[in-house]
Parts: C-alpha cells; structure tokens; sequence
C-alpha cells in the first residue's frame, strides 16, 4: 500500500462517508449507540447513530451514561455487550428435523447465509479477545463453522481508546490501549482546538480500498503527535491493573487458597462475568420440539461454567459449591488457558467488575491470592511462635 495512505485524517463529514462507503459494499456496519441507559452494539444506518456527546462512569458492579461537553463519538469505555454477540452468537439453530406422511425422517442442515459484517469502534481489548476466539474456534482440529463464516467476511475498524475507565485494565494485560496489528483501519479520535477528527492508519489492502472511497487528507506531524499523545496519556490513566507477577504460576499454586472461600461468600453464580466476557466461549446443544413431535431442531447456546449443568456427569455436577466454580472460571481465563490456546484468556477489559452484581473486582482476587500465596512461603510462616 502507498505510503500516502498509511496514516491519513477524517473530519466529521469523512467518518459518516466510511460508515456510507462500507454500506455500499454490501456490509451490515455494527457500532457503539446509546439504548436503554447504555452504550450497545447495533446496526447502524449512519454515523449520526454513534453515541455523540455520551461517555460513560463505571465501578465495580456499577456503569451509567454521563453526558459530555465535547461531542466526542468513542469516549465511552466498554459497554455490556462484545463483538462475540456477533461473530458467536448468543443462540444459533444448528438443525431440524421432519417426520415425512411415510413416517421417515428428514434432516436439514441450518446454514442461512452469514452477514458480512463492518465493526466499527472496536476497542484493542476487544481486538485482541477476537484474535483470542479465533484460536480457540478456528484454530485447532475442530472448527466452529459459523464462527468461521462469520469472522472471514468481517472487516474491523478500531477506535484506540483514549478514555480508559475505572474498570480497565489492558494495560497490564498487553492488550491496549493502543492497536498494533489484526485490524482493517484504526481511528484515534481528536477533540482539541485544531477541530474534531480521526488519525486513521491502515491495516490491510481491504483496509486501504475503503479509506481510498473516503475523503480525507495525509496525517500532518502535529496529528500524529496527538494522537500517539493521547493514547500514552490513556496508558497512565487505567482504573485497575494485575499484580506484576506470573499470573499462571500463582493460580497453579493457589488451589487450595483460603481466598476461594471469601470469594465464594460473595459470588452469586449468575454467571453474569461469562455472559459479558468477550473471550468466553463454551456452549452447549439442545433440543426442542413441536407439540405434534413431528418436528425437532437442535440449537447451540452460550453455556457458563457457573451453572450446576455445565459439569453435571451421572449422580451429579462436578462442580457443586460456588468455590470450585469461580475457582474454575479464574483459573482457566489466567492459567490453564495457556495451556489449551497459548495465551492468556483475559483481555483486560472489565465487563467482568462493572456488570457482575455484587462487584466482585478480578484485579483484587489475584492480587488477594497474591498476598497469600506470599504470606505462605515466607521464610518464617511455618516458625512456631516462641514462649
């Protein structure tokens, strides 16, 4: 690609021509709205649809919509959804089956034509969780088929974020604030005194091709400053962050940590933390049925390592108290994930502290487990006190 059109700036006008120029190809462009007291992922007709003017405050078990001064359209950190809905939907029927007049039974494969999808204001941490599901449902001997349709066709615009919340924490996860690769074009978005704008760089040839359809000008110094500026700022401003230490060694060797118990007193198995995570991937099949019983389908759903279900073998779950579930969802989004896929399973994002009901904080768990794992091995822990 030319070296022109590496880096280049959209004003307002340009980012509605993107959303209009990729509409023309024939994509269904999803993006950041703001609906039901919240910034959701829908599908957008215009740019005029970003939620403008909106950012949002979050804490642990707590997120609201404030309004803000600058009329900014990507200040807002991220919202109850993940591009997961998307790519691996929520309920996907998988197929059906008919008894014929002669009492034989007919079977027909679901495979309805897959979208072709444009993200638009995809965040790093949700980049990288969607390179992360690439790996676990393409990547390996057995493929998820609709998550592969889905996913070729998609073209992903980033918006770099600027505007961490009190929730985040890519940072110490190495997911962000900033994009480096995986993505078609990212916008680092401007509000100063030089106007309203977006430092775009491109990523691919698909990314060059649409941003060729799209006035703009080549990215001035003072631009590229700003906006390398502004994420670095970002980078120093992250709400929360993991203790600086190997995260799979301390969950191997935390087991059987007396913090599981704590974090079970409060945990509500709700599976909240799961349903928003956008790197979770489990499901399960079920069937349902006509009333005749002449007509079957088979779905695949979102499943949680939360329900009883999830580990239920004959004579009962395998995992029946609150410690050993959450135990088990922590342990494997930062350790024994390593082991399956080659990376950890946790992005940094915070949907997990801002939606989960009683505000359970992951940050503060491993860092609990931290002091303790510590407060073990001592040196004198195990000295009995003297007279």
């Amino acid at each position: 690609m030319s070296e022109r059109r590496t880096t280049a700036v959209l004003d307002r006008n340009g980012l509605d021509s993107l959303v209009e120029a990729l509409r023309a190809q024939g994509r269904t462009v999803i993006g950041p709205t703001v609906r039901d007291g919240a910034v959701v992922l829908a599908d957008l007709a215009s740019a005029d649809e970003l939620p403008f003017g909106w950012g949002t405050r979050v804490e642990a078990g707590r997120y609201r919509l404030v309004p803000r001064a600058d009329g900014a359209a990507f200040a807002h950190t991220t919202g109850p959804q993940s591009w997961k809905a998307f790519l691996h939907p929520e309920r996907e029927k998988l197929w059906s089956a008919d008894r014929t007049a002669d009492g034989h039974l007919s079977v027909a494969e679901d495979r309805p034509e897959s979208p072709s999808y444009a993200f638009l204001g995809v965040r790093p941490c949700d980049l990288r969780a969607i390179a992360i599901q690439d790996r676990v449902l393409t990547g390996g001997r057995y493929k998820d088929r609709g998550y592969l349709e889905r996913r070729a066709g998609a073209f992903l615009v980033v918006a770099e974020c600027t505007e961490p919340g009190a929730t985040c924490f890519c940072v110490s996860m190495g997911s962000g604030p900033g994009a480096d690769t995986g993505f078609d074009l990212a916008l680092t978005e401007l509000v100063d005194e030089h106007g309203h704008r977006f430092l775009v760089r491109v990523g691919s040839d698909a990314g060059d091709a649409v941003l060729s359809a799209v006035p703009h000008r080549p990215a001035d110094p003072e631009t590229r400053t700003a906006a390398r500026d502004a994420v670095d700022a970002a980078r120093e401003r992250m709400g929360r962050a993991m203790p600086p230490v190997n995260l799979r060694t301390l969950l191997g060797e935390s087991l059987e940590a007396e913090r599981w118990d704590d974090v079970a007193a409060r945990c509500l198995t709700c599976g909240n933390c799961t349903m928003v995570c956008p790197t979770c991937f489990c499901t399960t099949t079920e069937e349902v049925t006509d009333l005749t019983g002449d007509h079957a389908e088979r779905w695949q759903r979102w499943d949680s390592c939360f329900d009883l279900d999830f580990s239920h073998l004959h004579g009962g779950p395998v995992r029946a108290s609150a410690r050993s579930r959450y135990r088990q969802w922590l342990t494997h989004k930062l350790f024994t994930w390593h082991e399956q896929f080659g990376s950890s399973g946790c992005v940094g994002c915070g949907r997990c502290i801002a939606w989960c009901p009683v505000g359970i904080d992951i940050t503060e768990e491993a860092a609990a487990l931290h002091d303790e794992l510590a407060e073990r091995l001592r040196p004198d822990a195990r000295k009995e006190p003297e007279p």
